[in-house]
């Protein structure tokens, strides 16, 4: 298994090398820092002397990739692309464009953004799973016709919908829970209720559908057919066979978002007001604050391929189909 696990690392490690170099060509060759220091500034602030300040206050007025005026290993350390992309590689993000340190501020949001995306998977994944089989209990009948219908429509319905109408009518015309904010502690659960209920209805048009999707695929093969001339009822075939089945698919389809749930998202954050990692990178892009949006990019790549990873391993654990060569 470990050696599995390393090699499956050494695969990554070009694509995380490749996102890291794509992601210093678009901002420091593309967007150079002088194009970033006029953005920040404004027009009519921007003069050589302004550019050059911002420049040296914020590391940027290295050279790009090497240095001639430092001698020796600082002619290649002491230059922009070492300073802000190679770093990333020891999860050295550096301070912000407005002088925040970002690593500190990973660690504190990324908790507000785990509180809410975490009973969202679980939740939705128990619900989901349910009415799928629901669904499939009844396949070929007009509950599954319209259960379908109402699928489709949910799936085809913007995220926004949901937020705004869940804090119309929950927030605004009940007033159950607070439309938006975040609190520390244990009462941040009177905060994380809307959001919450929001992303699990949100996820039932895919989700469901998915589900109902494996559930089909398993329930046509012969162990179904086995199952049903022993005389099992329908319902210890679904449970029994069918879902024990269709869980592998499923555990791996979740193991591959468990890393990316640290990320939060980044439109329910920032309607709700929470200090999580999806409106940290909003407000960073509104801000321009360049140091912020590299610093995400990475760490996003980074969750990417670890679940990826984490998915492959699963795979090989839960399959016995499946040898670690």
């Amino acid at each position: 298994m470990s050696a599995y696990v390393i090699r499956r690392l050494l695969y990554a490690l070009p694509i995380l090398i490749g996102v890291n170099l794509l992601t210093f060509v678009l901002f420091f060759v593309v967007n150079s820092p002088d194009d970033m220091a006029r953005m920040q500034l404004g027009d009519k602030r921007v003069t050589a002397e302004a550019i050059e300040q911002w420049k040296a206050e914020r590391g940027y007025d290295h050279p790009l990739l090497f240095n001639p005026e430092a001698g020796g290993l600082a002619s290649l350390t002491d230059t922009i692309f070492f300073q802000k992309s190679v770093r990333l590689f020891a999860f050295q993000f550096g301070m912000s464009d407005a002088g925040r340190n970002i690593g500190q501020d990973i660690a504190q949001r990324m908790w507000p953004s785990l509180a809410i995306a975490l009973p969202v998977l679980l939740i939705g994944l128990a619900f989901n799973i349910s009415f799928a089989l629901f669904i499939v209990f009844f396949r070929a009948t007009y509950i599954d016709l319209v259960s379908v219908v109402l699928l489709v429509a949910m799936l085809s319905i913007s995220s926004l919908f949901y937020i705004i109408g869940g804090q119309f009518l929950l927030s605004k015309l009940f007033h159950l829970v607070p439309i938006s904010g975040y609190d520390q502690g244990l009462n941040a659960w009177k905060f994380l209720i809307l959001p919450v209920i929001v992303g699990v209805i949100g996820g039932i048009g895919s989700g469901a559908r998915w589900y109902r999707t494996l559930f089909l695929e398993e329930i046509g093969r012969d162990y179904v057919r086995t199952a049903r001339a022993k005389g099992l009822s329908e319902r210890r075939v679904l449970f029994r066979h069918v879902l024990r089945n269709a869980l592998i698919p499923i555990l791996t389809g979740v193991v591959v978002v468990l890393p990316l749930l640290f990320m939060g998202s980044l439109i329910s954050e920032s309607f709700f007001g929470i200090p999580g990692l999806g409106s940290y990178t909003i407000d960073a892009i509104s801000n321009q604050d360049f140091a912020i949006v590299r610093a995400m990019v990475f760490l996003g790549a980074v969750l990417y391929i670890l679940g990826l990873i984490l998915t492959d391993i699963s795979y090989t654990l839960v399959d016995p189909r499946v040898r670690l060569q």
